[in-house]
């Protein structure tokens, strides 16, 4: 058995231009939404054409491709890892939210997907 790790793969449509923050350090991050479609019969026997939006968190040099290459839009596969991230909203409540940290990114031709 292979060891277990946290890894995830998606294929899917961004959402909206990537968001570019930079750093006093001079380090860069771009946050993505991707909307992935599932395709299926529901128990009526109709199609259904789900879609699923994750974030996605891209670090230094995978920053610059995707803020010169990716738009709203634009066919994507993507690799990384589950990131958890924990917060305080304004009322004080404790919230958390779910991304992908993105290492491997490719730009897909759309009839790939």
């Amino acid at each position: 058995m292979e060891k277990v790790k946290n890894s995830v793969r998606l294929t899917g449509y961004a959402g909206a231009d990537p968001v570019i923050i930079t750093f006093a350090s001079e380090k860069k991050l771009a946050r993505l939404s991707i909307g992935v479609h599932e395709f299926y019969k529901n128990s009526q026997g109709e199609a259904v054409d789900q879609t699923q939006w994750f974030q996605l968190v891209f670090w230094n040099q995978k920053v610059e491709l995707v803020e010169d290459v990716v738009k709203k839009g634009a066919a994507l596969r993507v690799e990384g890892k589950l990131s958890v991230q924990a917060y305080t909203d304004k009322a004080g409540e404790q919230r958390y939210t779910t991304e992908i940290v993105v290492n491997e990114l490719e730009i897909v031709d759309r009839y790939q997907l």
